[in-house]
């Protein structure tokens, strides 16, 4: 074998595995605050504000912190080096990802889900706007 296909496999090779080592380093799980304190790692965890903790946005500093109950019912506070996020107050539910820094959710991303304008108390069913007869 010549040597220049030598090299370029080799070169092939080591492109692959940093590709899947990198891959393998983003990978974020979904888990509780329990979940996330005893593992230290990066995590996404699913809840709900708890409202009547309050939030604070300090803009001297760039930090948003509130206080977030986990689907097993654990709370924590949550805090984010940023702005508070669009529909905060208003969301379903939020997914924070981050990690566990002393007792604090140290956040490096929050996503609210709000609800749908298509949910109803009804039948399930909206109808479309401007929807007319014949639809």
């Amino acid at each position: 074998m010549k040597p220049k296909y030598i090299i370029g496999i080799v070169a092939a090779l080591v492109v692959v595995a940093t590709a899947v080592f990198s891959v393998e380093n983003k990978k974020i799980e979904y888990m509780d605050f329990a979940g996330a304190t005893a593992t230290g790692s990066r995590a996404q965890i699913s809840g709900t504000w708890v409202r009547d903790k309050g939030q604070k946005y300090d803009p001297d500093a760039n930090r948003f912190s509130f206080v977030m109950r986990d689907e097993k019912g654990r709370e924590m506070p949550v805090e984010l080096e940023g702005a508070k996020p669009n529909n905060f107050e208003i969301a379903t539910s939020i997914v924070v990802t981050g990690a566990v820094e002393n007792g604090t959710f140290a956040a490096t991303g929050i996503l609210t889900k709000c609800p749908s304008k298509y949910e109803s108390g009804g039948s399930g069913i909206v109808p479309h706007a401007g929807a007319g007869e014949g639809y």
